[in-house]
């Protein structure tokens, strides 16, 4: 089969369409013929081995490999085909459409994967092609996590910042959903595309500091990693959620300290990224609740290009990389 790899730690470059074996499923496992995967930050991150969070870098280094990368085919959501099924396998069959996670074991960036019955599999909405389902798990389970933490309440006011990428963007409609007014903040150029899933206020952090506008909020889901742990804080209510989707080891311990000594709640707890979770977003795609905010679909052979548009911070919503051989 063919797969996007990368041999060495560097840049977008460093990633080749070659041949590789096709995997065959063990007694509990589902093959899948891969249509589409997301490119996602995480991707970017794997491939160049720099993460903005610094506090895991040994342990992932250890298990992804010191010297070379250990797993050189990324991918950790995607959407698909199941082509075949295990002896013991009785959730799914061949031709079901399935979109999900391949957890720590990666590999949706080749054009068949294999992946045990039991993780988190769901059938594909009727309402989305491959390539918009692949964009959901990432962005939708991740958010849904952080806003089902949060008790968000009708009429509350959510900010969310970094609303532009994957997370955000599912986060801006969740909330929506929810009944929250929704402010969201990132580069000015996203403002009409936010406004158009739901955001009804649009801060341009470019020219505008969202922590000095005098404001506060219910909730504020930060995706920003460097962001100023004090700033935003103090823009809570004395009951408000600190939801932090990339925190560093210093917003851990502040965290704790606001936990233990105001009624403010930080919330840093990683998504599990649980089926019934993706049922969840499933059943709120088909009821029009939320739908995947697409930004460019890249065929395999432009894999390098998929990864510098996620890597610019130009996209908005979510990259995805076509693996059919026909595009």
């Amino acid at each position: 089969m063919k797969a996007i790899t990368y041999r060495a730690y560097g840049t977008p470059d460093v990633l080749k369409v070659e041949n590789v074996l096709t995997p065959t499923p063990k007694d509990d496992e589902v093959c899948i013929r891969v249509h589409a995967a997301e490119a996602t930050k995480s991707d970017c991150e794997l491939r160049s081995f720099h993460f903005p969070v610094k506090w895991f870098w040994l342990p992932l280094r250890l298990f992804l490999g010191v010297f070379k990368p250990r797993k050189p085919i990324l991918g950790g959501y995607f959407a698909g085909e199941v082509v075949s099924v295990g002896d013991k396998v009785t959730r799914f069959k061949p031709g079901d459409r399935l979109f999900g996670s391949t957890q720590f074991r990666l590999g949706a960036y080749g054009e068949y994967l294999c992946l045990p019955a039991h993780y988190t599999l769901v059938r594909v909405p009727d309402t989305l092609s491959s390539e918009e389902a692949a964009a959901v798990p990432l962005g939708g389970l991740n958010a849904l996590h952080f806003m089902s933490r949060a008790n968000i309440k009708p009429g509350d006011k959510v900010l969310i910042n970094g609303a532009g990428g994957s997370i955000g963007s599912f986060a801006v409609q969740i909330a929506k959903s929810m009944g929250a007014e929704v402010t969201a903040v990132d580069a000015g150029f996203k403002e009409t595309r936010l406004r158009g899933i739901g955001a009804d206020h649009f801060i341009d952090y470019t020219h505008t500091d969202p922590t000095r506008q005098g404001l506060t909020y219910d909730v504020i889901f930060n995706m920003v990693a460097q962001s100023e742990y004090p700033a935003w804080v103090q823009l809570l209510n004395d009951t408000g959620y600190y939801l932090i989707g990339n925190p560093r080891l210093s917003d851990m311990l502040r965290a704790a300290l606001t936990n233990r000594f105001t009624r403010k709640k930080a919330v840093l707890s990683l998504a599990g990224e649980k089926q019934e979770e993706l049922e969840t977003l499933s059943d709120m795609i088909e009821a029009g609740a939320i739908k995947p905010l697409m930004d460019s679909i890249y065929p395999m052979q432009e894999a390098p290009e998929a990864h510098r548009r996620v890597e610019t911070e130009q996209r908005v919503g979510c990259v995805v990389i076509s693996m059919r051989r026909n595009t």
